[in-house]
């Protein structure tokens, strides 16, 4: 069974930077295409960033493009979301996605 472990939420002031991780057990994450999404208290789950399986560049939600990026670390299983810029509209949990599994999510505050 597929497993995604989320880290690296907390608290940040606006302006901030998060980096927040997401492991892979069990799958090759660097074989899929991986997703984060984020859900806000009373809001639906949206989706933020995607990276890719090939060379193509991560694309991103309009709301978080030039502020959030993506990378991998095939040799460590992991794909990491890197938060600038955070306002406080970014607050919400963050969840992985990858291979139809989704990981328990990371908490994410922006606020002064």
């Amino acid at each position: 069974q597929v497993q995604l472990v989320e880290s690296g939420g907390g608290w940040v002031q606006p302006g901030g930077s998060l980096k927040l991780s997401c492991k892979g057990s069990r799958v090759v994450l660097s074989d899929l295409a991986v997703k984060w999404f984020r859900q806000a208290p009373g809001k639906e789950r949206e989706w933020v960033s995607t990276i890719f399986r090939n060379s193509r560049v991560p694309d991103h939600a309009p709301s978080v493009r030039g502020r959030f990026t993506m990378s991998r670390d095939s040799a460590r299983n992991m794909v990491y979301l890197v938060m600038n810029r955070l306002k406080p509209e970014d607050t919400a949990t963050y969840y992985c996605n990858a291979n139809n599994s989704w990981g328990q999510g990371t908490q994410v505050t922006v606020s002064a």
